[in-house]
């Protein structure tokens, strides 16, 4: 093999920036930054991690991207800080043969449950008990329309007949068997709405919706997903002075 060859085979220089958690070095809970860190996962890339103490920012880091909070990703040197800019440009620049296409392939898969974190947010940050069951309901809703979706066979689906015998769905993930950009941006964002309501307002995602059990179910078992989430107590503590306790 020649030295081009050998350089042309390299993976590119990249080390994505994430925020630590609250110990200075373990993740820290940012939906963003999992997001981009499956990405990573899921092109085979090799790739470094910082996790950033936001209370002691290094200065050498701040020079890196001044003004900037993690994540942010320096490929080849150039800072890039913008996720979704960032997710675009790792679709364009780890490209096939080498490395996996992460687009979903049907438009509807990128929006899918795309409100359900401005639900959640209210839901949590109330603190009048007499909109609890109004907020509750909303975030139901949204939980409900996306477990619609999981449980509607995709256009591929009904192609080939692969869905169950009523019409069901039985793709693992939003957009088929495989994990997408779709999911990197969805996935963390439940678990985080899981993980919370539980804590704050003793929620559970209700039982009925069986699509968006397997689905998670089906996310739990994949490393890309598991291995780049924050402990379930850093998503807690994250979240405890903005989870406001209902008064009486």
């Amino acid at each position: 093999m020649t030295d081009t060859a050998a350089e042309e085979d390299k993976d590119p220089d990249i080390e994505l920036f994430v925020k630590a958690g609250i110990d200075g070095e373990s993740i820290g809970n940012c939906p963003f930054s999992q997001r981009l860190f499956m990405i990573l996962w899921l092109k085979g890339v090799v790739f470094n991690v910082t996790t950033v103490d936001l209370k002691r920012k290094p200065a050498d880091l701040y020079n890196l991207a001044p003004g900037t909070h993690p994540p942010f990703l320096t490929f080849q040197g150039e800072v890039l800080t913008d996720v979704n800019k960032v997710e675009e440009y790792l679709e364009d620049m780890l490209a096939p043969p080498k490395y996996p296409k992460l687009a979903a392939k049907n438009r509807e898969s990128n929006t899918a449950g795309n409100d359900i974190f401005a639900k959640f947010s209210k839901y949590v940050k109330n603190k009048k008990p007499d909109k609890n069951r109004a907020l509750e309901k909303s975030l139901d809703k949204s939980l409900a329309k996306l477990d619609e979706y999981l449980m509607s066979p995709l256009p591929d689906e009904v192609k080939m007949g692969h869905h169950g015998g009523e019409g069901e769905s039985k793709r693992k993930y939003l957009d088929g068997d495989e994990l997408t950009l779709a999911d990197c941006n969805l996935l963390p964002k439940l678990h985080v709405v899981k993980v919370v309501s539980k804590k704050y307002r003793n929620y559970d995602i209700p039982s009925e919706f069986r699509g968006l059990w397997r689905y998670l179910g089906n996310a739990y078992n994949r490393d890309e997903f598991t291995n780049t989430c924050t402990a379930d107590v850093e998503i807690e503590l994250a979240y405890k002075d903005v989870a406001k306790r209902l008064g009486k």
